[in-house]
């Protein structure tokens, strides 16, 4: 009589029947129950999904320099946010929030308002639609309940398809992370403390100026900076640092110095050392004050100077990329 043979991975009753099929790692077995590895299975379709990275992913929304600043200098931020079609009727409100206790990627709380994080790392080069996936799954997601990160569909709605884009973007700064609970709560779990403690120790102290747009200033123990997140196009922003640089024109006040810019999510950040006895009120009209002569340096069209284009090159030696 014949052996029988033995059933092989490939007949192997499928993991997944139906549905998406999650990502794993590459090598694997693949959650269909193929027998073959992840990345030589469905990995294959999902590492072409989203790959090409989207240099501007906030471009077209309301306060663009802000959604920037919230995702890479702001410890803890809120912002209310406005949909498009509306608000299903049992979500009361939609928050956005720099980070979430554990890392989540949105919360959907017991009384069913949307918390969604913005400093997650995502699976694919565009973080507004990475976002909007989440979003959209912390829409509908049962109250009291985290949403899981995952990949999204490569033929997803970005922020810009869901986002109001004529509604206020208003952000708040917040000193720790308290918003993470909501009043209501008195008690909360041992994990969400912890993850609270930890969160507000290594948070630095920051604040949003409120006569310029999207400038942020932070406190650090040996001194304080500004981080000023600017729309303009980057060859016409640096001419005109250059301009005034050379002019000795581009510092705020006595003791404070431009230190040089970095790149994040397609705008430039230039950044300014300050004294450590200079707070964010003494920064709002050298701030001001800057942006006016900047506005005309940047109506210059006139070729830069030598000492203009070495002070451009110095600039541009000090920039660095953060996404």
């Amino acid at each position: 009589m014949a052996k029988k043979r033995p059933q092989t991975k490939a007949a192997a009753k499928p993991q997944v029947t139906d549905g998406e099929i999650p990502v794993v790692g590459a090598r694997e077995p693949c959650p269909c129950g193929s027998g073959r590895r992840y990345k030589a299975c469905h990995g294959r379709a999902a590492a072409h999904a989203v790959t090409e990275l989207v240099q501007r992913p906030f471009e077209g929304l309301p306060g663009e320099g802000d959604w920037v600043a919230l995702r890479e200098l702001v410890p803890a931020a809120t912002v209310a946010l406005t949909l498009k079609d509306g608000l299903p009727e049992d979500v009361p409100s939609l928050t956005l929030a720099t980070v979430l206790p554990m890392a989540w990627p949105a919360l959907r709380r017991e009384d069913g308002s949307v918390m969604l994080a913005l400093q997650n790392d995502t699976p694919s080069g565009d973080l507004s639609r990475d976002l909007a996936d989440t979003l959209q799954r912390a829409l509908t997601t049962k109250p009291g309940n985290a949403v899981p990160p995952r990949r999204a569909p490569a033929d997803g709605p970005r922020l810009q398809d869901l986002i109001d884009a004529d509604a206020p973007f208003e952000p708040v700064v917040h000193s720790g992370f308290e918003f993470w609970i909501p009043e209501s709560v008195e008690t909360t779990s041992a994990e969400v403390t912890a993850s609270l403690e930890r969160a507000n120790a290594a948070a630095i102290p920051t604040a949003k100026l409120s006569g310029v747009e999207a400038a942020y200033w932070c406190e650090t123990p040996e001194k304080n900076h500004l981080r000023w997140v600017m729309p303009h196009t980057e060859e016409r922003l640096l001419d005109a640092l250059a301009r005034l640089h050379a002019a000795g024109a581009s510092t705020l006040g006595e003791g404070t110095r431009l230190v040089g810019s970095f790149r994040a999510h397609g705008l430039v950040v230039p950044v300014w050392d300050l004294p450590s006895g200079m707070g964010a009120e003494e920064c709002e009209k050298p701030a001001a004050e800057f942006a006016e002569r900047l506005a005309k340096a940047l109506a210059t069209d006139s070729p830069l100077t030598g000492e203009e284009r070495r002070a451009r090159s110095g600039l541009t030696n000090r920039q660095v990329t953060l996404s």
